[in-house]
Order: structure tokens, then sequence, then C-alpha cells
């Protein structure tokens, strides 16, 4: 299985892809419904204002457009952009490296990605 570490140097090798999906995060002790803001073969953003902890462990639920079977994930929070009281912030959440992902959900998320990339790219 993929452990999901990624070096800081091929994170963003992996091409971040805008879109609006809800997403169900659950954790022991938390269940949050949120939007997934971007994607990528690694991870995703999750908008929210209410951030989980830096470190946390969450059971990820989505269903892109078009995919007859649901994505359940477990990913980790690796970074938090907080809501800011005294300042404007537009894109409050955190995001979440994919780890522990079985080789065939691997697979279909490259495969969705890449999919939505190449109909996205306006030289096609």
């Amino acid at each position: 299985m993929d452990s999901g570490e990624a070096s800081a140097s091929n994170r963003r090798q992996h091409d971040r892809i805008d879109v609006s999906w809800d997403v169900d995060c659950e954790t022991d002790d938390t269940f949050l419904y949120a939007s997934i803001k971007n994607v990528s073969e690694l991870g995703i953003f999750v908008l929210t204002r209410e951030p989980l902890d830096i470190g946390t462990r969450v059971m990820l639920r989505f269903s892109p457009p078009g995919t007859e079977t649901p994505f359940d994930l477990q990913g980790t929070v690796q970074w938090v952009n907080p809501v800011r009281v005294l300042s404007e912030n537009r894109n409050p959440g955190m995001g979440i490296l994919f780890v522990d992902i079985t080789p065939d959900d691997r697979e279909r998320l490259v495969a969705m990605v890449r999919t939505i990339a190449y109909v996205r790219d306006p030289s096609n």
C-alpha cells in the first residue's frame, strides 16, 4: 500500500484541479460535511471554516460527478488555512494528503484527475 508520504518537491508535480464537490470528513469523534475546492493525485483541499488539527487522520467520502462508486479514502491533515477574524480569508480550510490508498483506488483517482484535466485543457 502507498503510505501517502510526499516530499515537498513532488507535492507540486501533481496538478491541482479546481472542483466543487461535497465531502464527508469523519474522525473518531467528529463528522464534518464540507466542500472539496481542489483535488490532485495526492490529496484534496477541503474548504471549511472548521478545519481539523494538523496531523488528524480522517476518513473521506466523496462522489465526483459521473462516478458510480464513491471514493472512501483515508487522509491526514497536512496544513490548515485558518479563519482569520480580523482579515478577509476567502479560502479557510485544510490540505489533506491521501494515505494508505489501495492500488485500485489510486488508479481510479489518477484516471479521474487526468480526465478532468484533459477535458478542461483548452488545447484539446
